[in-house]
């Protein structure tokens, strides 16, 4: 079963859509009774259960066959398990207890050893030696990439996707922001909490938090994009507008490429901006030190305004870039090549360096006008 989120893992502080279709899938069973006396449910984390031989312990555990197991010995992962699975059985295979695996972060128990848990786990469940139901909870789309060739032929590639409402988050937004009557006098609680309700409705606030849920749809990112809306809060400034909410979200979804641009030197910015031409002209085919170098004297040579750097400078700018991963050298190349010469992969779009170029605070107008201009 697949989640749709961002880079946070813990499912803790995701919204759960997952885990509550779970739970409501259980209750059910349970409401029919029929689950505790026929079943057991075993929950693992891949955040928790770093390794197979920490997952089995906690699933002994879990399945209550401690005493079983004892200080026996096994031979090896696939006796272990299949001797807790025996333990459940009751003589014949129609009265044996089910048992019902759940694997949240799924993705992790793949990083495991030979996935030796989830290889056992699959072909018990697929030769059906005994009761067993695996479902995996995982925000990794490509997860069955993941899985060994081995694994995978286990696999009944059943997959779930679940994909949060964006009304999850506007809810979530007006819960957090809300005040109890317990944290403050009680007008002041009931004036921000219809502030808030009213905040919410608005159309551009409901915009913002659509375009962040797009973004990351966990809840951490929520918190903290709320953490540093509150922040805005002053003395004279009491209420939250949606000009908050909106300039709060120019500056979640700034790139960080633009703004490590924005950082650079003017002699960096002008390598940047030949090496944009470079691309544009020659349709993104690699470049080296030298292509950039000319390219730049021909433009300084054009403009009086501007002040040609010596070589070595210009190489060291050059360097810098390569060191902020803004260029990358082509793998596999002669390591005996000058460095002048190698050929490296411009990692930038031209709508990165334009907007950058925009925002650059002094920058000489000569040095816009070039940026802006054809191919040079």
């Amino acid at each position: 079963m697949t989640r749709k989120r961002g880079s946070n893992r813990s499912s803790g502080e995701s919204f759960g859509v997952e885990i509550k279709l779970l739970g409501s899938v259980l209750n059910e069973l349970r409401n029919e009774g029929a689950f505790d006396s026929q079943g057991v449910l075993v929950q693992l984390n891949g955040l928790m259960h770093t390794d197979d031989r920490l997952a089995l312990k906690d699933a002994t555990r879990q399945l209550h066959l401690e005493n079983a197991v004892g200080n026996r010995s096994f031979g090896s992962f696939a006796e272990n398990l299949s001797f807790l699975l025996q333990c459940l059985q009751s003589g014949s295979k129609s009265e044996s207890k089910a048992v019902v695996f759940v694997l949240e972060e799924f993705d992790l128990f793949c990083g495991h050893h030979n996935q030796t848990l989830l290889y056992n786990l699959f072909d018990v469940a697929q030769s059906a030696q005994a009761p067993l139901c695996v479902v995996g909870v995982t925000c990794r789309l490509d997860v069955t990439e993941l899985l060994e060739k081995r694994v995978k032929s286990r696999f009944s590639h059943r997959q779930v996707f679940l994909f949060p409402r964006t009304e999850s988050h506007l809810q979530r937004t007006l819960q957090l922001l809300s005040l109890n009557s317990d944290d403050a006098d009680a007008v002041l609680v009931h004036c921000w909490n219809s502030e808030v309700q009213t905040l919410c409705a608005e159309d551009s606030v409901r915009e913002a938090l659509t375009r962040l849920h797009q973004l990351d749809a966990s809840e951490r990112a929520l918190r903290f994009f709320l953490l540093m809306l509150v922040s805005r809060l002053s003395p004279t400034h009491t209420c939250l507008t949606t000009e908050d909410f909106t300039q709060v979200l120019s500056h979640w979804t700034r790139d960080a490429k633009v703004a490590m641009l924005e950082g650079l030197s003017v002699l960096e910015l002008c390598l940047v901006i030949a090496m944009k031409h470079h691309t544009e002209i020659y349709e993104g085919e690699p470049l080296n030190f030298e292509m950039v170098y000319r390219r730049y004297l021909k433009f300084a040579s054009q403009n009086a305004t501007v002040h040609s750097v010596e070589r070595p400078v210009v190489l060291k700018a050059f360097e810098h870039l390569k060191s902020l991963e803004l260029v990358a050298p082509l793998t596999g190349m002669n390591n005996h090549v000058l460095k002048e010469f190698q050929l490296h992969r411009f990692l930038l779009t031209s709508d990165q360096v334009g907007c950058a170029v925009r925002q650059y605070q002094g920058l000489p107008t000569e040095v816009a006008q070039w940026a802006a201009s054809s191919y040079q």
